[in-house]
């Protein structure tokens, strides 16, 4: 499997103006995706948003199969959200929590997701329980096991960390959860176009993932996947236009599959956009990707490894594209400001975003890089540069 990186690399302007290190929190766009969205604004100031949206109709039906494809899912499984949060929050909340109950979830879980955990427990007494890492830094499987008993109403799972390059194993947590009987919902906003993800494999109930990171799209894109198997049971907690169906003065109809989940106002200029960015995405395909990837990541890392001062954070048995790294003496957003001015864009985690992990490693902040595929080796190069 290989990566047509000059086709990569052509279909992507910003090149041209940053080595961008940060697909983690954001990621230069293929022109076909700006493309897309300008398109369809223009097209809307031609006729008229609503006009415009049924203009577009099938194109907008075809970004759910385009997202199902991605995930290995069906078209009435996908609901299209505003971001990754929005998909997790969704799926959670119509979760019936009650006193006596326990959630579980990882200490790799993200700062948004853990909020809203303790939230929830916090409002119906349920109690939230971390399940600790192994020896390799990854969700420990047997401790999960030994937990997941009839009190337990949902496993909660960050399935690529923020703060680290650890891939947790979702595919063994999918089969303890499935053989408990208990719901799984999976983070899958740092994994979803940068690894090959599937949700049968997986064996998720939920997912939430956004547009913006790996995948390549829009900001204020995002998706939920709701199994067949469980989104009848679930009814979000508050219902609108396209959610239900008004069917007399004192009575509505949920409506089936995971449309339930979505809202009627939403930016049709960015879903388009969001469903050409998986198409692009699907046209190198996931598992060339992911082996470019994670390849570059590799890379980076043992060349971080051997330079003087510099100490790689990740852990796991598994690791993505995220690479993490402190330098000794240097606060993190000092090394960001250093590297910048070399033109290279990378970020900073903080304690305040990884709570349990962080504070289990004695750690306060990471630097953090993530190339994708399009990025080349002399960029690479001039991050290192710039760190020596």
């Amino acid at each position: 499997m290989t990566i047509d990186i000059d086709r990569a690399r052509r279909d992507t302007p910003g090149i041209e103006h940053v080595a961008h290190l940060n697909n983690a929190g954001g990621a230069l766009r293929p022109s076909v995706v700006t493309d897309t969205v300008v398109a369809h604004l223009r097209r809307e100031a031609e006729i008229g948003p609503y006009e415009a949206e049924a203009e577009s109709h099938a194109r907008v039906s075809g970004v759910y199969d385009s997202v199902a494809r991605l995930i290995g899912a069906q078209p009435d499984e996908i609901a299209l959200v505003q971001s990754a949060t929005a998909a997790w929050n969704v799926a959670f909340s119509s979760i019936p929590l009650q006193a006596g109950q326990r959630v579980l979830t990882a200490r790799t879980e993200y700062i948004s997701n853990a909020i809203a955990l303790l939230q929830a427990c916090e409002r119906t007494g349920a109690t939230l329980e971390v399940i600790e890492d192994d020896e390799h830094g990854q969700v420990d499987l047997d401790q999960l096991e030994r937990r997941l008993d009839s009190d337990v109403a949902l496993v909660a799972l960050t399935h690529v960390p923020t703060g680290g390059g650890v891939v947790n194993p979702a595919e063994s947590v999918g089969a303890l959860t499935r053989k408990a009987g208990v719901p799984f919902l999976l983070d899958a906003c740092q994994s979803v176009g940068q690894l090959d993800v599937d949700v049968d494999a997986l064996g998720c109930d939920l997912l939430a993932a956004t547009g913006r990171k790996f995948l390549r799209g829009p900001r204020g894109t995002g998706f939920l996947y709701a199994s067949r198997a469980i989104t009848e049971s679930l009814v979000p907690p508050v219902l609108g236009l396209g959610a239900a169906t008004w069917t007399s003065p004192t009575t509505y109809e949920v409506v089936p599959g995971a449309l339930r989940f979505e809202t009627w106002e939403r930016s049709v200029a960015d879903n388009l956009g969001l469903g050409a960015a998986v198409d692009y995405a699907l046209s190198f395909g996931l598992p060339a990707i992911e082996e470019r990837v994670t390849g570059l990541a590799a890379r980076l890392r043992e060349d971080l490894s051997q330079t003087l001062g510099v100490t790689v954070r990740d852990k796991g048995v598994r690791r993505s594209g995220i690479v993490t790294f402190t330098v000794d003496g240097m606060r993190a957003d000092e090394v960001r400001a250093r590297v910048a001015a070399a033109g290279v864009n990378v970020s900073v985690t903080r304690i305040s975003s990884a709570q349990l992990d962080f504070g289990a490693r004695g750690l306060t902040e990471v630097v953090r890089a993530s190339p994708h595929y399009y990025t080349s080796d002399d960029e690479l190069d001039r991050l290192l540069a710039a760190l020596r």
